[in-house]
């Protein structure tokens, strides 16, 4: 682990995953810069980048984008990947570390394959580069049936998944960050929730009284994939709690 004085940037700093990187940073006394367009950081423009990571030694890039659409996601993962190499060159940054998601590898289009497409522009610059892949968040089921909301009923995917808390997910990718001794190649590490199960179950989970069901466009490529365990995790992934359930009691 790296001494207290390191200074580490968290892109993202205000999301679901970010948020919960930065507590743990600088409860573990790390220097944290804080990066989102709120905070007058912007990766995509570029803007305030340079200034913003002066004296930083790691990036931890847990962005992501306001909409799942492919293009606007590959536009914004592309640009964001190349200024944080330019700028962090510049800067004297040491590493990149970013969070992905597991099972990219075999999208082609929607916000999946926007994240494969990022993993590859990371890959391609001049600073060394740490991915991390992690399963689908405790945080994002309420957005997934919210969308599906009809009225008094709603509709998910037919999807197979191992959730795992969005903190979890931090702490798995702070330690990766920090850890000297993290291995340069073979497979990407993952990190996902204890066991698996089906994202209509966890929907009904957090809202008994609603009727909720299964139902998927019939001309989505992605379909097959997520209902054929595509985004499980492989056998090599750290799994680890709390379950969904554990995690709604604890809200």
């Amino acid at each position: 682990m790296m001494q207290a004085s390191t200074k580490i940037a968290v892109v993202g700093a205000t999301g679901r995953l970010g948020m919960h990187a930065v507590d743990l940073l600088r409860g573990a006394g790390h220097e944290v810069v804080p990066m989102s367009r709120s905070q007058g950081v912007d990766v995509a423009t570029g803007d305030g980048l340079v200034e913003s990571l002066q004296g930083v030694k790691v990036v931890i890039d847990a962005s992501s984008t306001p909409t799942p659409d492919q293009q606007a996601a590959t536009d914004f993962f592309t640009r964001s990947a190349r200024n944080l190499h330019e700028a962090g060159q510049q800067a004297g940054v040491e590493r990149l570390v970013a969070v992905s998601i597991i099972g990219v590898d075999a999208f082609d289009t929607g916000y999946n394959a926007a994240k494969r497409v990022q993993e590859q522009a990371l890959s391609e610059g001049p600073l060394p580069v740490r991915i991390l892949r992690a399963a689908q968040f405790h945080e994002f089921i309420p957005v997934v049936l919210d969308w599906g909301r009809q009225g008094d009923e709603a509709y998910v995917w037919p999807m197979r998944t191992q959730p795992v808390a969005a903190r979890t997910a931090a702490e798995a990718l702070v330690d990766f960050a920090l850890d000297p001794d993290a291995p340069a190649d073979g497979p990407l590490p993952e990190i996902a929730g204890p066991r698996e199960e089906r994202l209509v179950e966890l929907a009904r989970l957090l809202e008994p009284q609603l009727r909720i069901e299964e139902a998927a466009d019939a001309d989505d490529p992605t379909l097959e994939l997520y209902a054929d365990g595509t985004l499980l995790p492989s056998p090599h992934a750290k799994l680890a709690g709390p379950t969904f359930a554990e995690w709604l009691q604890s809200r």
